[in-house]
């Protein structure tokens, strides 16, 4: 297992929700890392502020600039601070990440 694909895991296994703000910079390095091309997702509906919110986080990494290696990078490393942040337990059981 890689590391970016062991910091996916143990974004699972916080123990606390993170705040938005983290879980949607998350959100947009995942995307980035796992080379999704956001001109080729589904726009969110009008009514759908999450969606939005989501989308938006995701182009904010995109217009960085920042290639998928990069993306892992920070990705790996903001998990490393939200376990510091928000508690981490390593025998969790996985859940998705902010919850429902």
């Amino acid at each position: 297992m890689s590391t970016f694909e062991t910091a996916v895991a143990d974004s699972k296994k916080l123990t606390s929700k993170p705040s938005n703000d983290d879980l949607l910079e998350l959100y947009g390095l995942y995307k980035v890392a796992t080379g999704e091309d956001i001109t080729k997702a589904d726009n969110p509906g009008t009514f759908d502020l999450k969606g939005k919110a989501k989308k938006r986080a995701w182009q904010a990494v995109v217009d960085e600039g920042i290639d998928a290696e990069t993306a892992k990078a920070r990705y790996v490393k903001l998990v490393e601070s939200m376990k510091t942040k928000y508690g981490y337990d390593a025998d969790k059981s996985p859940e998705a990440v902010g919850g429902a």
